[in-house]
């Protein structure tokens, strides 16, 4: 007879990448989510949607096919002005808002204490790591998030 052990013995330490079981954590991850008052495919869509200062810039967001598409297009934007001072508070209140969802707010507590970080492999040092470098702002955010839930 096999012997079962409690699941938090079975949760990693470090949850590395954002894909397979862990992918639901990525900001391309296809869940809709309300953020603003207005609903988004995806955290990704909402996120790059705010890097805009005109409005109609901002809901153009909305119907894009991917959140690749939504990446791309956010690059080509007329920022707004603030936006380094401000982006890690518009990413900690997508954050927030995604996981109000109940299953992924489920799914998010499930990972116990592991650290979590986005790895990648498209040089994201500022909010993932890569090649083991990198200042991991996403996951930090999504750390502080799991403990907001919890409390």
């Amino acid at each position: 007879m096999e012997r079962q052990f409690p699941a938090a013995l079975h949760r990693p330490r470090a949850i590395e990448r954002f894909v397979g079981e862990y992918r639901f954590l990525s900001n391309f991850f296809p869940r809709p989510l309300t953020w603003k008052g207005e609903r988004w495919p995806t955290a990704e869509h909402a996120y790059q949607a705010a890097k805009c200062e005109r409005p109609e810039q901002f809901r153009m967001f909305r119907n894009l096919a991917s959140p690749g598409a939504a990446k791309r297009l956010g690059r080509k934007v007329v920022m707004r002005p603030d936006w380094d001072r401000v982006k890690e508070d518009v990413m900690l209140s997508i954050v927030r808002a995604k996981f109000s969802d109940p299953w992924l707010r489920r799914r998010l507590l499930a990972t116990g204490d592991a650290e979590l970080m986005e790895g990648n492999e498209w040089g994201d040092r500022y909010w993932g790591v890569c090649r083991g470098a990198g200042e991991n702002r996403l996951g930090k955010i999504l750390m502080r998030v799991r403990t907001e839930i919890r409390s």
